[in-house]
């Protein structure tokens, strides 16, 4: 008698049911109630494909051995599997195959003893045809059988068939054994007519019409899905002929215990980390730069969501990048909380109106201020766990729609799983391999290959991603970017934290500490030109690029970058509020150069100028002490436009608004300043927008079962808290049948005592300590029993102890329906 999965789990012991659910905790979420409820979850489609998805193909392989070498009881051996295993040209060492059983029981995919293996039934039902074979040919098609059944006659009618039907043969016997057929390739020609289907001249004989249609007459495919009756369909290749024609490979294929290795040479690892540190600093720059842009002209959400073409060229061409780069960067700095969305006052927000813009957000500041190396490991951290697919921007959707920036259409829940599939295989690799995209996805392809068929385009726009974003470098992981991908896989198993407690957000990562010995130091300073250029020789601290950005306008960005001072730069430092005093102590400080006399001679004049002329709302006015100076703006014919006209000697007015007026002047050579009601100038420090704040995916948890931190004390408590679910189903069943409601053998009504015979059992209890079966009706309504020592009786209640939890409960009176003494 076959032992079910159930009875198997009874058999072991805390330590086994731990490590079960250690290696398959989906199982815990949420806890089962019972073994049986947790072999029912074990033997489930959804578990069973999640179990699947995480092996290697050389195990999986062993696995459909277990399946083919099934017995008509359901079990196999360990003994059959080898035989199977190693039947091929080249067998694989039988300790390998040893090992994949044992990760294949060390999951319960397989259980028993190793002379009565069972397969979980789901597996079946998950993988449809095992080791790419077909089914046996007694369930498709009887006469196909009677042919199998005969050796000598299925090897004449192999050795007779084109040698196009035989290509066709060797195609399915190769895997998967199902191919699909045109409407009418199978239909037998008309009467007196020539064959529907053109001959094939490459038989090498007389046209013989369809090959599909010669192998269905000759027995060797079966038609399935309504392909004989005319119609598209399918046709099988049965699983006996498909073991005949891999008897050259055996009758699992080519078995591989090993990854394919790796051809390709490994560069300095100095070099990769250059690389890949240059690379840092440009994203990071670049992504500032795009940022900026957001925030000087933020750009609309389109009604169906996201970000619209017109506005990714626009960002694209102002940041100097493509299309692709600048969609990636938008989604890695929304995913980072650096930019978000903004409700236009005024107007109804929906939820994907015109009514809302893209905006830096307030965590956009902070990240300003923090070292270049922390910038880009949240930028990094965000791409590795945000569940967004940049290569698919740009891309066609179901409804032929392009997929937009931010948009819907670009969730893909199982991306930060792809990618750190992706980065695992460089990181197992040694330090600085280079391997091509080919060799990373027949790495994956071996080590996962239920997650990866399929799925070969997104993996090479990962690879493409990780090297825009300097994780690798030349084609090679990094050594921070292999301190990232560690520290990212510890973080969604939980082994870098095992209590869920956080350390202190403030602390470099390891990943940061090794990029900042990479990076050039910032600089606190910069080189003065005569050409009125400022060159800073490195990346500037978050301080110094504030002040550049008010006193210069910014020329190239570099290793070196190169700003320029204008009259305008300067003219925007003195509205800001600052004075030619602080810009002169300014650049007395920070340049390591001498000042050239040109730049002191432009500050003062320029301050010189700037307020002579006060604006104001009269409109707008015009004052200044100096007459001489109102009375040229008057003449300035320039400005007749403005209507101006002199109220007093010192104060002119203009029906136009005061920005009117600042403009026609500045255009015009003069440099006003704005003043308040209190003849006190204006500061023209500019006020930035900004979205409201946003949480980064990264501090968010990715896949739910990582959050559960199911550490080796919590396992065990989980196996507690099963165990006493068991235990308390297992009385349940052992409850006396006036309890349970189960009619006595001979038949007849179930005789059910009454309530004052179960309160003279419960007293009697009392007094004896006696162990007492209390059937009561719960909160819910449901009929429940209870084997528990009955403590005292009053007010209404029993008050008992249930020795298995050893916990005191308390029961209300009018609720037992029945009390049976223990025997």
């Amino acid at each position: 008698m076959a032992t079910s999965l159930a009875d198997h789990l009874r058999t072991l012991g805390d330590e086994a049911l731990a490590a079960l659910l250690a290696r398959r905790p989906d199982l815990v979420v949420p806890v089962p109630a019972d073994l049986s409820a947790l072999a029912a979850r074990a033997q489930s489609r959804v578990s069973v494909a999640r179990a699947l998805d995480g092996l290697d193909h050389f195990t999986l392989q062993i696995l459909d051995a277990a399946r083919l070498t099934r017995g008509p009881g359901g079990g196999t051996s360990v003994e059959a599997v080898l035989a199977m295993a190693t039947a091929g040209p080249r067998p694989p060492a039988p300790t390998a195959i040893r090992a994949a059983l044992l990760r294949l029981r060390e999951l319960f995919l397989l259980y028993g003893p190793e002379h009565d293996l069972h397969v979980v039934a789901s597996v079946d039902e998950v993988s449809a045809y095992p080791a790419g074979l077909g089914r046996p040919a007694a369930e498709l098609d009887p006469a196909t059988a009677a042919l199998c059944a005969d050796p000598a006659k299925l090897r004449r009618t192999l050795l007779a068939a084109p040698p196009s039907a035989r290509a066709i043969l060797d195609r399915l016997a190769a895997g998967p054994p199902v191919g699909t057929v045109a409407p009418g390739a199978l239909r037998a020609p008309a009467s007196g007519g020539e064959d529907i289907v053109p001959a094939d001249p490459t038989n090498g004989g007389p046209p013989t019409g369809s090959p599909v249609r010669w192998l269905v007459d000759h027995r060797l495919l079966v038609p399935i899905s309504g392909a004989e009756s005319g119609g598209a369909g399918a046709v099988e290749l049965p699983r006996e002929i498909g073991l005949l024609l891999r008897r050259e490979t055996g009758p699992l294929g080519p078995l591989r215990t090993e990854p394919p290795a790796v051809t390709a040479a490994s560069r300095d690892p100095k070099v990769v980390d250059n690389a890949g540190a240059g690379q840092t600093m440009e994203v990071v720059r670049h992504t500032e730069t795009l940022l900026e842009a957001l925030a000087a002209d933020p750009a609309a959400v389109l009604k169906t969501g996201g970000i619209g073409v017109r506005d990714l060229r626009r960002l694209a061409k102002v940041t100097g990048l493509d299309e692709t780069t600048t969609a990636l960067l938008l989604e890695t700095a929304h995913a980072a909380g650096l930019i978000g969305e903004l409700d236009l006052p005024g107007v109804t927000t929906t939820r994907y109106g015109a009514d809302q813009q893209v905006l830096p957000t307030g965590g956009y500041e902070v990240w300003r201020a923090v070292s270049l190396a922390r910038r880009w490991e949240q930028l990094t951290r965000a791409w590795l766990t945000m569940t967004r697919q940049a290569g698919l921007v740009g891309q066609r959707d179901d409804r032929d729609r392009p997929i937009g920036v931010l948009s819907a259409e670009a969730e893909r829940a199982g991306a930060p799983a792809a990618r750190r599939a992706v980065l695992t295989v460089l990181a197992d690799l040694p330090p600085a391999t280079a391997p091509t995209p080919d060799e990373v996805l027949e790495l994956l392809d071996w080590r996962t290959p239920r997650r990866s068929r399929g799925r070969e385009a997104a993996h090479r726009e990962m690879l493409v991603e990780a090297a825009t974003l300097g994780v690798t470098g030349l084609g090679a992981l990094t050594s921070y970017g292999r301190l990232l991908v560690a520290d990212a896989e510890a973080q969604v198993t939980g082994t870098d934290d095992p209590l869920g407690v956080r350390t202190d957000p403030d602390e470099q990562s390891t990943a940061v500490r090794a990029l900042e010995a990479l990076l050039p130091q910032p600089v606190d300073h910069f080189l003065v030109q005569a050409d009125l250029t400022v060159v800073v020789p490195g990346p500037p601290e978050p301080t110094l690029a504030a002040e550049l950005d008010v006193v210069a306008e910014h020329e190239s960005a570099g290793g070196a970058s190169v700003h320029r001072i204008t009259t305008a730069s300067v003219r925007r430092a003195l509205d800001a509020g600052w004075s030619a005093e602080d810009l002169h102590s300014l650049f007395r400080i920070r340049s390591r150069t001498p000042i050239p006399q040109g730049l002191t001679y432009l500050v003062d004049d320029v301050a010189r100028r700037h307020g002579g002329l006060r604006t104001g709302a009269a409109g707008a006015y015009l004052r200044s002490d100096d007459e001489a100076l109102l009375a040229e703006v008057l003449a300035d014919r320039r400005l007749e436009g403005l209507s101006l006209r002199r109220l007093a000697p010192t104060v002119l007015v203009t029906p136009y608004q005061v920005g009117r007026l600042m403009v026609a002047l500045r255009d015009n050579g003069y440099a006003p300043v704005p003043e308040d009601a209190a003849g006190a100038a204006v500061l023209a420090r500019p006020k930035a927008r900004r979205a409201p704040s946003r949480m980064p995916v990264a501090t968010r948890s990715v896949d739910p079962l990582a959050a559960a931190r199911l550490t080796p004390p919590r396992l065990l408590g989980i196996v507690e808290q099963i165990r006493r679910g068991e235990a308390a189903a297992r009385a349940a069943r052992r409850a006396p049948s006036v309890l349970r409601g189960v009619a006595p053998e001979g038949g007849g009504p179930v005789a059910v005592p009454g309530h004052r015979d179960a309160l003279a059992v419960l007293q009697q209890a009392v007094r004896d300590k006696a162990l007492v079966w209390v059937g009561y009706v719960d909160a819910h309504g449901a009929a429940v029993s209870r084997l528990v020592r009955p403590v005292s009786i009053g007010a209404g209640y029993l008050r008992a102890e249930d020795e298995r939890t050893e916990m005191l409960h308390t029961f209300a009176l009018h609720r037992i329906t029945a009390a049976v003494r223990e025997e």
